[in-house]
């Protein structure tokens, strides 16, 4: 472990910021995008809405344990570097395309070259102490829903100021500069490398034991949870306002709102795993959860559904920093690249199944149904959790 991990994680943190701002200055926008790409069908526009959500997923589920096992041989640093590069020009290929075929053609490439979430998360538990990994992971993903704050916000002022081609040109320059900041500020620990030999003996069914894989199923449930309805969070909105005038930068401050929530939560919550029950706390923060999300299902206006809506990401926000942090304790030092990786694909299925469900459900009940499933995988991941108490218990 790196005697200053916390500078490693701070500039991380930073990075991070600039990186998802990036990408979150046009991509809440999709479903006015593609309409500004001359899709004027509601249910067209619902189905583009959900295969531009999941198509990135498809290509992350499959590289993410391939870039997470290649970091564990060449390096953390690297493999951040491919990510944040790769990133900036896509943003630019986003910025320039004129077909809802091209938008989906990069945002595919997006799954299998980029991934700055995942690559952030494997250096950082690779420098970090053990006994601080909740605070640093918290602090990391804190970064994400800062980030995810930020983005939206200012893209969504711009998007209906100079247009979304313009944002997604704005979000890669700043990728592009965030790449540089990797390069030269960034240090990673230098480690003796391991034999072929070596990394061959450490399997993956060293790292994927019966209690990692619940860690990952939990995992799998909040992102259903939180994606399922994000993708129509914008075209929910524009029916509750009744027009697309000003949706964009309604959007742009609730899912602002509900990232500046969870990243408080990140901080604040995940971090008592350092000194409590780290299932316990996660146990807690689905219940909470739970109670909130069901309101949801009841709210008919803008404030009452911000309210609630919000109030549910700060509930859960800090889940994923804990589970994580539970997990990298489980697995060798060494293997922690492979691990975020699996879980990147865990997470990026769950991404793939959201959208894509979601369009189903938005098509045949309406945009007000994808509220019903959020209370429902929660408490999946609640009886995960409770499975894995009880596993844990009797392997103890």
């Amino acid at each position: 472990m790196s005697k200053n991990w916390k500078t490693t994680l701070y500039i991380v943190w930073g990075v991070q910021i600039m990186s998802l701002m990036s990408f979150s200055f046009g991509m809440p926008f999709l479903s006015f995008y593609i309409q500004d790409l001359g899709v004027v069908d509601p249910d067209q526009i619902k189905l583009i809405t959900g295969i531009l959500n999941a198509s990135p997923a498809i290509g992350m589920a499959i590289m993410a344990p391939i870039w997470g096992m290649i970091s564990d041989r060449g390096g953390k640093k690297p493999m951040l570097i491919r990510a944040i590069g790769s990133a900036a020009v896509i943003l630019f290929g986003l910025g320039i395309v004129n077909s809802v075929g091209g938008l989906i053609a990069f945002r595919v490439l997006q799954g299998f070259l980029t991934g700055t979430i995942t690559a952030a998360a494997a250096l950082i538990s690779s420098e970090t102490p053990d006994e601080h990994m909740s605070y640093a992971l918290g602090v990391l993903t804190s970064s994400t829903f800062i980030g995810y704050s930020l983005g939206p916000a200012l893209g969504g002022i711009l998007a209906e100021a100079i247009g979304y081609k313009f944002s997604f040109m704005l979000g890669g320059g700043l990728m592009l500069l965030t790449l540089f900041v990797v390069i030269f500020f960034v240090k990673e620990t230098k480690r003796e490398k391991k034999s072929d030999h070596e990394i061959r003996k450490i399997k993956f069914k060293y790292i994927l034991t019966p209690v990692v894989i619940i860690t990952l199923l939990i995992v799998f449930f909040i992102r259903l949870g939180r994606t399922f309805p994000s993708p129509y969070i914008s075209l929910y909105i524009q029916q509750i306002r009744g027009s697309i005038e000003g949706s964009a930068m309604t959007t742009g401050l609730i899912t602002a709102a509900t990232s500046i929530v969870t990243a408080l939560s990140a901080l604040l919550l995940s971090r008592l795993g350092d000194r409590y029950d780290k299932k316990k706390l996660i146990v807690i923060y689905l219940i909470v959860g739970i109670l909130i999300s069901i309101p949801l299902l009841f709210t008919n206006t803008l404030v009452s559904f911000s309210i609630f809506y919000i109030l549910i990401f700060f509930a859960i926000g800090g889940i994923e920093p804990l589970i994580m942090s539970y997990a990298v304790t489980l697995v060798p030092d060494d293997r922690r690249g492979t691990l975020f990786g699996i879980q990147g694909t865990v997470g990026s299925i769950a991404w793939a199944i959201g959208p894509m469900l979601g369009s189903f459900t938005t098509i045949r009940f309406g945009l007000e149904s994808v509220f019903v499933f959020m209370p429902v995988f929660l408490i999946l991941g609640l009886g995960s959790v409770l499975f894995m108490k009880q596993k844990t218990k009797k392997t103890a």
